[in-house]
């Protein structure tokens, strides 16, 4: 691995957030998928988590959409309900369904500095009854046009960076998350070795 690249890859685990994630139930397109990881990746999330329950397993993803950050995150896929909200229960404090509900709170209303996990649904049907119940509770990505839901990799863009913004500004970037034997797994994952400084 050439210094640059060392350094590169040093910076962005770095700043690597485990204290927000995000969570797919039942998202058919692999397209919509890639580009969440895209948008994941950038604002350094490093956990992903992908619920089917109703449709199968993916075996892959839009490589063009996600431009390989597949590689990048660590990727937890989930066919029963109970275990993934039991692993995502062990991790994050909250746990938030995008739902047009009337008890559903504004995006920008949400205190997304603390271990938080956002749950968006199927591109058709949008998070099921069951997630909804188990859930801390609901929001909505405040829109004053026509057409009241957006695509689902566009919904995740927006609520990630809203969540960016508030960690940015709370300092979450500032010190690495990603500490440990955690960090040595992911380095190796990343494909450091003992030269890199693993």
């Amino acid at each position: 691995m050439t210094p640059e690249r060392n350094e590169r890859l040093n910076t962005v685990l770095s700043k690597r957030q485990l204290n927000l994630t995000v969570v797919l139930e039942n998202v058919a397109d692999p397209h919509n998928i890639s580009a969440v990881m895209r948008t994941c990746d950038a604002v350094g999330i490093q956990e992903i988590y992908i619920l089917n329950t109703v449709i199968p397993r993916h075996k892959k993803w839009g490589a063009k959409s996600s431009s390989s950050a597949s590689k990048w995150l660590t990727i937890h896929q989930f066919t029963d309900v109970k275990t993934c909200f039991d692993a995502l229960r062990k991790r994050y404090n909250k746990i938030y369904t995008t739902h047009l509900s009337t008890d559903a709170v504004g995006l920008h209303d949400l205190n997304l500095t603390e271990n938080v996990a956002l749950v968006f649904g199927n591109e058709h049907s949008g998070v099921s009854d069951e997630l909804i119940n188990l859930a801390d509770g609901n929001f909505i990505i405040p829109q004053v046009g026509i057409i009241k839901s957006l695509n689902i990799s566009v919904a995740c863009a927006v609520s990630v960076y809203e969540a960016f913004r508030q960690k940015l500004n709370a300092g979450h970037y500032n010190q690495p998350q990603i500490v440990g034997d955690e960090l040595i797994d992911l380095k190796q994952k990343w494909g450091f070795n003992e030269e890199d400084g693993l």
